[in-house]
Parts: C-alpha cells; structure tokens; sequence
C-alpha cells in the first residue's frame, strides 16, 4: 500500500511539473524576446517618465503571476514531500528570480521594475551580504545599470581564478575596494539605497540579466586616471564608472 501511494504521489509530480513546462514553453514562444542589455540602457530610458499602463496592466501581471507561483510552490512542496528535499530560503528564492525576473524582463518589465520588486525578499546571506554591500557602496550614487555593473564585476572576479573565490574574499581584499577599512564594512545608513543594492544583488545572483560581459574583471571612477588602465582594454563607461577587460 505504501509503495502504491508513494508511486501514485510521485505519478502527480511529474504530471503537474509536465503541466507547468508545457505552459512556460508556450509563453516562452508567444513572447518575443527582449534585448536585455538595450532595456537596462540608461541613455534610451527618460528617467522621468513612468510606464504607460500600469494601472490596467498591474492586475493581469499579478494574476499570471499568482498562477506561476501557485504551480510552482505545489510542485515544490510535492516533490519534497516525495523525495525529502528542501531548498534554503535563498536559494528557493533565487530559483523562484531566475524563472520569473527572465518572464518579467521578456514580458518588457524595466530594470527599475525589476529591482523594486526583489529589493526586498529572504534575508541575505553572509556572501550575498558581501556583493549588495559593495553594491551600496560603490554605486548607489549610480544608475541601476551601474549598480548591477559593480555587482558583475565581483561575481566575476571569484569566478575568474584570478581572485579570492568567494565574494567577501573579493571585496575584502587589500587595497581594491576603498569602502573597505581593515576587512571590515562601514555602517550603512540610507534604508532606500540598501533596499536597492540588495534587489540589484539578488537579479545578479539570479542571473536575471548582465551589464558587463564575465570577463570584465576592473571598473574606476571616470574622475581618476590609474596607471593600470592604460594596459586594459577598456569595454565600456557606465555611469561614472569605465569598465575593463584584459
């Protein structure tokens, strides 16, 4: 009997999992793919101007989305109680961004939609700790774009063999992010900023979208000129900030 309804339980997993990718693939066709890097460019963006209608469309994005995450809770809670699996918060969570923030993105959702709505979430980790707190303080006077950018470039060091290979080993490495005094961060002061920075860090751990190719490993602030950028190829500026690759 306990082998019956273990294989009955599993049958309805995979049903439901069947459902839900036949529904993805369907959107995923009838949606035309959006130009990441031209949505987040802060030059073709009036900064001033909000989106043509929010209020009609509002209910429809949250009624789709109320589906996708019922479908997609149900499917996680029964494969658990199958198998005895669970994700931590943060990676449920970052699992739950990279489906739905690429939906949004393609659906023609800006970066700063984007940010707003996982600016807040569960609590973040010692390491994602590590990479919005360089967020906040490199670039919280920067456009999104610019945020999302630093938070490339940290991610892309520990991946790269050519740094420390966590992100707080990266950003507390001597001499290379001045916000940084003796391994240790400052207080963080300004509550919307934070709430920023960490929506940012989390669509960059999500994977969501990139501003700067994985090789882009270097940035300055275009008010200085160090020696070391002569010898780089320059990729892009951003902001105030001009981006490197070797």
């Amino acid at each position: 009997m306990k082998k019956l309804l273990r294989n009955r339980s599993l049958a309805a997993v995979m049903g439901s999992l069947t459902l839900f990718l036949g529904a993805g693939n369907a959107a995923a066709q009838s949606t035309p793919v959006l130009n990441s890097t031209y949505a987040v460019n802060a030059a073709t963006v009036d900064s001033t101007a909000r989106p043509l209608g929010t209020q009609a469309t509002a209910p429809v994005l949250s009624a789709v989305q109320q589906t996708i995450t019922s479908t997609s809770t149900m499917f996680s809670n029964a494969v658990g109680a199958v198998f005895g699996t669970r994700q931590n918060p943060q990676q449920a969570e970052l699992a739950k961004i990279a489906r739905e923030g690429r939906w949004l993105l393609n659906a023609g959702w800006p970066l700063y939609a984007l940010v707003d709505r996982y600016s807040a979430g569960a609590p973040l980790d010692e390491q994602a700790n590590c990479l919005a707190t360089a967020v906040y303080f490199e670039a919280r006077g920067e456009n999104l774009e610019g945020q999302l950018a630093v938070a490339d470039v940290v991610m892309n060091r520990a991946a790269s063999g050519k740094y420390p290979s966590t992100w707080c080993e990266v950003v507390k490495q001597p001499w290379q992010f001045s916000f940084v005094q003796h391994g240790q961060f400052p207080a963080i002061t300004d509550s919307a900023s934070w709430a920023k920075a960490q929506g940012v860090a989390r669509l960059a751990m999500a994977n969501v979208l990139r501003t700067v190719p994985t090789d882009v490993l270097w940035y300055h602030a275009n008010y200085v000129a160090p020696s070391w950028g002569s010898r780089l190829t320059r990729v892009e500026k951003i902001g105030q900030h001009i981006f490197y690759r070797a």
